[in-house]
């Protein structure tokens, strides 16, 4: 019976205690005052105070020149040179200014200031919630810090989080370029703005549109999703996600990547991109094909990795690893692809195929020569073990011609005239104007001219050493009517853009497609930023 007197006894003076302490916690303590009086007519149920006021609360303290003290509701207006203090990091200043200890709430106004030591709020008007520790403002409010100013017409602060949150138009300005969003959150203390709806940022460099992205405004990194592009001058560069480093100038971007030259009427496309501007530089890969325009025709090229470099007019596209490419009679295969716009050469580099109209060409070496002023394709040059071969268009047998070194020009984007040098031999299945076959020509010389119209042989010429003649069909057995190296590769032509993609190739991007709708569908795409932006202004947990 003692004990539970004594425990009932020991709780009840824990519960006045901490009544004491918690009516103690709403009283506003006026620590000092010049002259004060009591003024039931002019101020009914207020105290006067005057002359060097100070006052505290709870951890905040009050001063200013003039204040009615409304004791019975723990409230307070305050007049002149107002300023409140929380510790000793959140000073909020202005003309006028109520605080509520009953609800611990503050009403600033009259060229209001909030500062900390990350940054300065100026402003009309401010409320300050210190239940949940926010400040918000619904007057045209400007915020400053070392870095960069802010603009906008209403804003939240969180002072734990050091985060201003702006839900209309904000405008960021930096030395070097201008933010603009209507949705952001921007960190104070870490410069960390989150664009979290259609926002710009544009700077004498470039030009950027984002709808989810973040920007380091000290460290000038960014990432972005949602929509997402890179312009300069001649460049656009777009992708599902975007990485970009202002310093360096250097920007890279993942899944469907797209990147429009202007100037030099190109589009490289691929699943990765680095783009380097200082270097006019890029490098492409998974799924990479650059598009050129040519002749009011387009010309694709795919390789496993796609490098452009140079300026316009000294452009130098590379392509590596089973390149492909395709343009309207014409299409090719080869290990790699080196093509300068300056030299107006494309080299087909280790071993070379082409396909114009109906002809199969091959070679060791292989050359496509444009016109530097026209940038129209002009000529062929194939050295080295040349062969050309196509089929007869109505039996079964192949017209062939091979010899060392080939060099052909080109008419309307087909080969017209074509000499072969050195060693030349040809099988060619002559047929008259109704199609009927009237013998096949075998011959070798020195020099074979060939002119081609519609894809067939107009004509053909021998020069020296000529050796040969024209067999009726009966007199030149099958085993004859094959050169040495024949091979047909038919069923490898690229016959369209879509073939220049080998079928590995097309089952990565199915399931990168597939990937892509699915965090779409979920109305997010994971923001995978790199290490150097992945400072997320949370605090480590204490240990």
């Amino acid at each position: 019976m003692k004990k539970t007197l004594f425990f009932l006894t020991q709780l009840a003076i824990l519960l006045i205690s901490q009544f004491v302490l918690a009516q103690a916690s709403k009283v506003i303590v006026i620590e000092n005052v010049d002259f004060e009086e009591v003024n039931d007519i002019e101020v009914p149920d207020a105290v006067l105070l005057m002359g060097n006021v100070r006052a505290s609360h709870d951890g905040i303290v009050l001063t200013c020149n003039k204040a009615y003290y409304f004791k019975k509701e723990k409230y307070i207006k305050a007049f002149g040179n107002v300023q409140m203090v929380q510790g000793d990091t959140l000073f909020l200043n202005s003309k006028y200014a109520e605080y509520n200890a009953n609800v611990k709430k503050a009403y600033a106004s009259g060229d209001a200031i909030m500062s900390s030591p990350d940054a300065t709020l100026v402003t009309d008007v401010i409320n300050f919630d210190r239940n949940i520790q926010e400040a918000y403002y619904d007057t045209p409010g400007t915020i400053t810090n070392k870095d960069n100013t802010l603009k906008s017409n209403s804003g939240r602060y969180y002072v734990k989080e050091k985060k201003f949150r702006f839900l209309t138009s904000v405008t960021i300005t930096n030395p070097t370029y201008v933010i603009k969003s209507n949705h952001l959150d921007y960190f104070s203390n870490s410069g960390h703005s989150y664009l979290l709806g259609p926002s710009t940022i544009t700077s004498k460099a470039n030009y950027i549109y984002t709808e989810k992205g973040f920007y380091d405004t000290k460290k000038n990194l960014a990432h972005f999703l949602n929509k997402s592009y890179i312009k300069y001058d001649d460049r656009v560069i777009k992708g599902d996600s975007l990485y970009y480093d202002r310093n360096r100038e250097f920007a890279s971007a993942t899944r469907n990547v797209k990147i429009t030259d202007s100037i030099n009427r190109g589009i490289v496309k691929g699943h990765y991109a680095e783009v380097f501007k200082k270097q006019d530089s890029m490098y492409v890969t998974k799924r990479a094909v650059a598009v050129n325009f040519v002749e009011n025709d387009s010309v694709y090229i795919h390789g496993k990795k796609l490098m452009v470099t140079g300026k316009e007019g000294n452009r130098i596209i590379r392509a590596f690893n089973n390149v492909r490419f395709f343009k309207k009679d014409m299409s090719g295969k080869c290990d790699s692809i080196h093509s300068s716009t300056k030299m107006g050469l494309t080299k087909m580099i280790g071993n070379p195929i082409l396909w114009n109209a109906e002809n199969q060409i091959t070679g060791d070496i292989m050359h496509l020569i444009g016109d530097k002023t026209t940038q129209k394709l002009d000529s062929l040059k194939v050295l080295e073990n040349t062969f050309i071969l196509s089929k007869d268009t109505l039996g079964t047998g192949y017209n062939q011609v091979k010899g060392q070194n080939l060099y052909g020009k080109f008419l309307e984007g087909k080969l017209h005239d074509v000499d072969i040098i050195k060693n030349a031999e040809v099988i060619y299945y002559m047929r008259n104007e109704a199609q009927e076959l009237i013998g096949i020509n075998k011959n070798k010389s020195s020099k074979i001219n060939l002119v081609l119209a519609d894809n067939e042989i107009e004509n053909i010429t021998f020069f020296q050493d000529v050796d040969g003649d024209i067999f009726p069909e009966d007199e030149l057995p099958e085993n004859a009517r094959k050169l040495r190296g024949l091979v047909w590769r038919g069923d490898e032509r690229i016959k369209s853009k879509d073939d220049i993609f080998p079928p590995e190739e097309n089952e990565d991007n199915e399931k990168i497609a597939k990937a892509t709708k699915s965090a779409q569908g979920k109305g997010n795409i994971p923001m995978k930023i790199r290490k150097e932006t992945l400072n997320y202004d949370k605090k480590k947990a204490k240990k």
